[in-house]
């Protein structure tokens, strides 16, 4: 591993004209398919997959009544899937929904499909990641998901880096989707400084002498190296997590058959790989994806309802930033919900208010 970064928020935190199937190649893939059910009695469906999109195999779980509507988890990170812990999450929302999580290319068990055994930076500079393939992955997924369960539209949900594809895929191909709903939205992600410079305030204010060293070793933005970023987040993270109410503790306790080495190794290199393809590193020569990404100039047009979730003590997407987005957005309906004493990441009221969404939508196209 070439280096350890913190670009992690929450833990939990898609092709186009281009068809997918459900296959499976190795014997391991064959018992995987052994273990897909589904109980005809009460419509309960249980199917993971790696599902061929665009050219790569890539992981998706799809867990709950498949007479209800779908919804499709796009995780942050980038590189953070949300599978091993959906249960934990929405295992008591599978009577209601279908649960639809995806390890995105360059993330968890989609990484690990075809990674090198080491992370190094020539795998990094050879096999770069991009927003629009990303998201053409994301569409490519929901056409498939429509198509499995015979569903008309999708509901479509996205966390962190997730809300990027959201946002891209919402205003690319609004209709598969009943709506989009953005949590942490990120808007115009490439500028550091004033992060920075929030952090260092509150760190002074504390005398938090740690925090300041690390802050004064570092210096101020712009990086080049994307361990300075990891180091900066490290600080957000801290004073975001002071001054907010926690995830309870269970929600990061790995499922059963994701608790492996495989699978941690996996989840670890594809945290890495992912953080530096967005944030950019100049002596590896990866460019940054977060640098094409400004909100604020484009995706402002959307044909369906548009949902936001904000955290009011949010560091990383801060909701003067989110809130001045959301109202240039032009949408046939938007609503924008800020909790208090949230940050970042996941914790109750995000997920109480999630809910409170997916069935506002659900009853409205019943």
């Amino acid at each position: 591993m070439i280096f350890k970064t913190i670009s992690n928020y929450s833990k939990l935190a898609i092709f186009y004209l281009v068809m997918i199937s459900p296959h499976f190649i190795s014997a391991q893939d064959n018992q995987m398919s052994k273990n897909n059910r589904s109980d005809s009695a009460s419509n309960l469906i249980f199917e993971e997959n790696y599902i061929f999109i665009n050219g790569i195999e890539q992981w998706v779980t799809i867990r709950g009544d498949k007479s209800k509507p779908i919804i499709l988890f796009l995780h942050g990170g980038p590189g953070s899937p949300m599978s091993p812990y959906s249960d934990n999450l929405y295992k008591g929302w599978e009577k209601d929904f279908i649960i639809a999580q995806w390890d995105q290319r360059g993330t968890g068990r989609t990484y690990g499909r075809t990674a090198p055994e080491e992370l190094t930076p020539e795998y990094l500079k050879l096999n770069p990641l991009n927003s629009d393939q990303m998201t053409s992955d994301g569409i490519s997924l929901a056409e498939y998901l429509t198509k499995h369960f015979g569903k008309h539209k999708i509901i479509l949900f996205g966390t962190s880096w997730g809300s990027v594809l959201g946002v891209k895929m919402a205003t690319k191909r609004p209709d598969l989707f009943y709506a989009y709903i953005g949590h942490s939205q990120i808007v115009t992600p490439m500028n550091d400084l004033p992060l920075y410079n929030k952090v260092y305030q509150m760190a002074s204010k504390n005398k938090d002498s740690a925090s300041l060293t690390l802050l004064n070793s570092i210096g101020k933005p712009p990086y080049e190296k994307a361990k300075k970023i990891g180091q900066l987040f490290k600080v957000v993270k801290k004073y975001e997590r002071e001054n907010s109410i926690a995830a309870p503790s269970s929600w990061f306790t790995l499922s059963t058959n994701y608790d492996n080495p495989k699978d941690d190794q996996n989840r670890n290199d594809g945290d890495d790989y992912s953080f530096v393809n967005y944030v950019g590193d100049t002596g590896l020569g990866v460019k940054s994806m977060r640098s094409e990404i400004n909100f604020m100039k484009t995706n402002l047009d959307f044909k369906i309802p548009v949902y936001f979730i904000q955290g009011s003590e949010d560091l990383l997407t801060p909701k003067e930033i989110t809130k001045i987005y959301f109202d240039k957005i032009n949408a046939p309906k938007k609503k924008y919900y800020l909790l208090p004493k949230t940050a970042h990441g996941f914790n109750l009221a995000v997920l109480k208010k999630q809910f409170k969404i997916f069935k506002e939508i659900n009853t409205s196209y019943q």
